[in-house]
């Protein structure tokens, strides 16, 4: 094995420092510790990634992973990804936990980056993304999917933060969340109170949907998507994913537990990796 080269050191690290045992970590564990076996051991994350070879679920082929060189010049990133089925990927963390979701939830990235590249073939990349892609990105860099009784999500959607972090607090045993943004997974490799995913709720209970994946496959629609269905949750607001919250006075802090207030319009520009 060659030695680590000096972008995959830049990423080793970090890699080394994720603590696997959190609990929004838990769907990626098993393939998390494994590219970053790899990584530590020298490979580029592509190729750590790319060894894999299936998605965690086992049901559908993931995608190739390619260094970031096999990208040409002047091609949007999503219509390379849409035209080959192979993800350019660098050396830094953002694109390792994409890589792992891209191995856990195939079907839904897939279905993502379809819409993204029909969009992009449509009206060009543009200086503006447009509400389609705007959500998208939403989703793909800080989306989470919640399954909880209908009690929780009329809270979470009123922004009750004490109703639902508290007088609900029981219930939460009921619930599950699962973080999609690789973005934001990124983000809680080092955890930060302020940390927000923007959720998708889920109207079944999570023992009714075996395969989110799947799930989610059917579920992204342009026009569910365009429709901004996304509710803010600060995640270390969870019961039993943050040890602080376990005091109460953890919610007082109104800078990360906001009221509702009108939506606004996302705000459009260059797509993030």
């Amino acid at each position: 094995m060659r030695p680590p080269d000096r972008l995959a050191r830049q990423v080793l690290r970090p890699a080394d420092k994720v603590e696997w045992e959190r609990p929004w970590f838990t769907p990626l564990r098993r393939a998390g510790r494994a590219v970053a076996a790899g990584v530590h051991a020298g490979q580029p994350v592509w190729q750590a990634l790319d060894a894999q070879g299936i998605p965690a679920s086992g049901r559908t082929a993931g995608p190739r992973f390619v260094t970031q060189e096999c990208q040409p010049v002047g091609e949007a990133y999503e219509a390379f990804i849409f035209r080959t089925g192979q993800v350019p990927t660098r050396d830094n963390l953002h694109d390792f936990f994409n890589g792992l979701i891209w191995l856990h939830y195939p079907q839904a990235k897939r279905r993502l980056n379809a819409l993204q590249a029909g969009a992009i073939a449509a009206q060009g990349v543009g200086a503006v993304r447009g509400p389609l892609r705007d959500a998208i990105t939403v989703f793909d860099e800080n989306g989470a999917v919640l399954f909880a009784p209908r009690v929780l999500r009329d809270a979470l959607a009123a922004r009750a933060w004490r109703r639902l972090f508290t007088d609900l607090r029981p219930l939460w045993r009921q619930a599950r969340l699962e973080i999609f943004g690789h973005a934001l997974l990124e983000q809680l490799a080092a955890p930060r109170k302020p940390l927000t995913a923007h959720v998708l709720l889920v109207p079944d209970a999570p023992e009714a949907v075996a395969d989110i994946d799947g799930w989610l496959e059917g579920r992204l629609e342009p026009e569910l998507l365009k429709a901004k269905p996304f509710t803010p949750l600060p995640v270390l607001g969870v019961p039993g994913w943050w040890a602080e919250n376990e005091n109460f006075s953890f919610y007082d802090d109104s800078s990360v537990f906001r009221s509702a207030r009108p939506a606004s319009q996302y705000t459009t520009g260059a797509p993030p990796r």
